[in-house]
């Protein structure tokens, strides 16, 4: 059976989260329906990172096998229209070899969280970020992230139901800059690792905050680090400011 990369992008929002849920809303259940329009089904895709409810991505990338030979343009567009009216888009299709796998032959996952830091609500980005009335230290943050990046036990920055088989990971980047946008300034943060742990992005977004607000210093970054403890991380930032933006592979299937 031929094997299709999906490259996919979605508001979160609507949905449950990535996965197919029995009775709710699903990105996963969505493009298996659309699949299920264009070939007798049951169709299963694996994605390269299960976002949770309300996470968005850019760059998300999923795989799925099919008996008849497409062409993957007319099937990017196939799904799209069958994925309509709801905010998902296939934004690249391609043929790839049956051993490849979106989540297991990926090397890295990038993730982008975006701050909106003005004193009014927002009206056009409600629910595509987090909104803060006041201003954020960015060197001040900038100094807490620097403890943050390197191989680390992370116990103090994953959810008590996180499932990963170890703690340990490297994170290989975070980036932190002011945007100004044509909704007002926003503060973004971009982090880089061959994989996450649950609820890890949001955790580590929400002790910075708090760091940028001046109620940590940057050394307690560290502190909390070395901790280990769930109960030493800063609130979780909510999910509706979280984009999954991009998925490495050792040869990237959508490029030519």
């Amino acid at each position: 059976m031929p094997r299709y990369a999906l490259k996919v992008e979605y508001d979160g929002a609507p949905f449950a989260g990535w996965q197919r849920q029995a009775d709710q809303a699903s990105v996963q259940g969505a493009i298996e329906a659309a699949l299920g329009r264009l070939e007798p089904g049951p169709h299963t895709i694996a994605a390269a990172g299960r976002t949770d409810a309300g996470v968005h991505a850019t760059g998300q990338v999923a795989h799925c096998d099919l008996a008849r030979d497409w062409d993957p343009f007319r099937l990017s567009e196939a799904l799209n229209h069958h994925l309509r009216p709801l905010p998902v888009a296939i934004t690249a299709c391609a043929r790839v070899g049956a051993d490849w796998h979106a989540r297991f032959t990926a090397t890295g996952r990038r993730y982008l969280f975006r701050i909106l830091t003005r004193h009014a609500r927002p009206a056009l980005e409600a629910g595509r970020v987090w909104h803060l009335r006041h201003a954020l230290d960015l060197d001040a943050m900038r100094a807490g992230a620097a403890y943050l990046v390197g191989h680390h036990d992370f116990t103090t920055f994953r959810s008590s139901i996180c499932q990963a088989k170890s703690p340990v990971k490297t994170l290989d980047t975070v980036r932190i800059e002011a945007v100004e946008t044509p909704t007002g300034p926003e503060i973004h943060l971009h982090f880089a690792a061959r994989s996450f742990l649950h609820n890890q992005v949001r955790s580590l977004t929400g002790t910075l905050e708090r760091v940028g607000s001046g109620a940590w210093r940057p050394e307690d970054v560290r502190a909390a680090l070395a901790a280990r403890d769930r109960a030493a991380c800063g609130p979780v930032a909510p999910a509706r400011g979280l984009y999954l933006t991009g998925v490495r592979y050792p040869v990237d299937p959508f490029v030519d």
